[in-house]
């Protein structure tokens, strides 16, 4: 209904922009209501998002004076091809959420289950678990060490339940279009991008040469391996390394690429912490952060990447405007001395590192 109303606005020339925003947070507020959040939670989102329309200047690439970030808007987040691959990994989804299995789930971060009762609590300085109350004293201790030092384990909970395949699809999946998305990044890189600039890109102390290819596609957070499946199908010669805390989903996302046929994924399973990461990767050129939603977690997730990667590298950040945590977390990534231009999404936003870009973040309407 809601599109419809808006197909019929542009054919009687309306205001297309404020009806959009209008309609798309009315559509908004419907799902905050079937989700049953807590008022402070739904009106945050619900606000956030219509904020975010009202303000989006770049939508099409309007206004983006990169040529580099121009061309990404225009032919990869605007692009609306199909890939052969693309049609069975939505009947992996479709099974997904049709599947009634039970699995023990363990949760490190702000699980997908327990986000909107949390909210209001870690806002207010408390964070509850199913073994207690951590003190805010010890909550400030973890939230500082994990920012100042990638060496640091991001937080100490563990949390277990027993939860429906379907209902971890329902509340984990990337949505169809983003993940698409984030396949045709990953193509777009892998297809020549890398070799604009000077001839080597530098990460860390070493070199990057054109001729190599092979991306290294990183993803935190597999959940149930759809979005994984799609960055690791674009090319076989790239290798996805994704990380996940629960084994049980693990094992189901491995299930996924085995029927998909995907051989070139490294699921590495357990607690996802900064040291592991700094340990485990040497470079980065696309990343995925898509795990605790919390502000401790994503800064130190995003320090130890931002060592990975070169000029042409680009970080992922899911779920930006979740909440207020989420929101500080990319606001002070956006202004980190590393980063040059920034994207946002809204559902996401999109880092780059090249120094010939603006230092500027560009909000775009999806």
């Amino acid at each position: 209904m809601y599109r419809e109303c808006i197909e019929t606005n542009k054919k009687n020339g309306g205001s297309i922009c404020i009806f959009e925003s209008f309609v798309l947070s009315l559509q908004k507020i419907t799902v905050v209501f079937a989700q049953k959040m807590d008022w402070q939670t739904a009106i945050y989102r619900v606000g956030s998002y219509l904020k975010h329309c009202l303000t989006a200047r770049h939508t099409g690439g309007h206004g983006i004076h990169s040529p580099y970030l121009f061309e990404w808007v225009r032919l990869v987040m605007r692009d609306e091809h199909s890939y052969y691959a693309w049609e069975k990994i939505e009947k992996v989804r479709e099974e997904m959420l049709a599947d009634n299995r039970t699995v023990e789930f363990v949760d490190y971060g702000a699980g997908i289950g327990n986000r909107e009762s949390e909210n209001g609590n870690r806002e207010s300085g408390v964070r509850k678990r199913e073994s207690g109350v951590r003190s805010r004293e010890s909550e400030n201790e973890n939230r500082e060490s994990g920012v100042g030092s990638p060496k640091t384990k991001i937080g100490n909970r563990e949390a277990r339940d027993r939860r429906k395949v379907s209902d971890i699809a329902k509340k984990s999946l990337a949505k169809k279009k983003y993940a698409q998305m984030l396949a045709r990044l990953v193509n777009w890189l892998g297809d020549g991008r890398l070799a604009m600039g000077d001839g080597q890109l530098a990460i860390g102390d070493g070199q990057l040469e054109m001729g190599d290819r092979r991306l290294i596609v990183v993803e935190l957070g597999t959940s149930l391996g759809v979005t994984t499946a799609y960055m690791a199908a674009m090319n076989k010669r790239n290798k996805v390394i994704t990380y996940e805390g629960c084994p049980a989903v693990a094992e189901i996302a491995k299930e996924n690429w085995k029927a998909l046929g995907i051989k070139n994924i490294d699921c590495r399973v357990g607690e996802i912490t900064a040291d592991m990461l700094d340990r485990d990767l040497e470079r980065v050129d696309v990343a995925f952060i898509d795990a605790n939603h919390t502000y401790a977690g994503t800064r130190a997730y995003f320090n130890v990447l931002a060592e990975k990667v070169h000029a042409k590298s680009v970080v992922v950040v899911d779920d930006i405007h979740y909440n207020k945590e989420m929101e500080k977390a990319w606001h002070e990534i956006c202004e980190d001395e590393r980063v040059t231009s920034t994207m946002d999404l809204y559902q996401m936003g999109l880092v780059f590192f090249d120094k010939d870009y603006w230092k500027r973040d560009y909000r775009i309407r999806v």
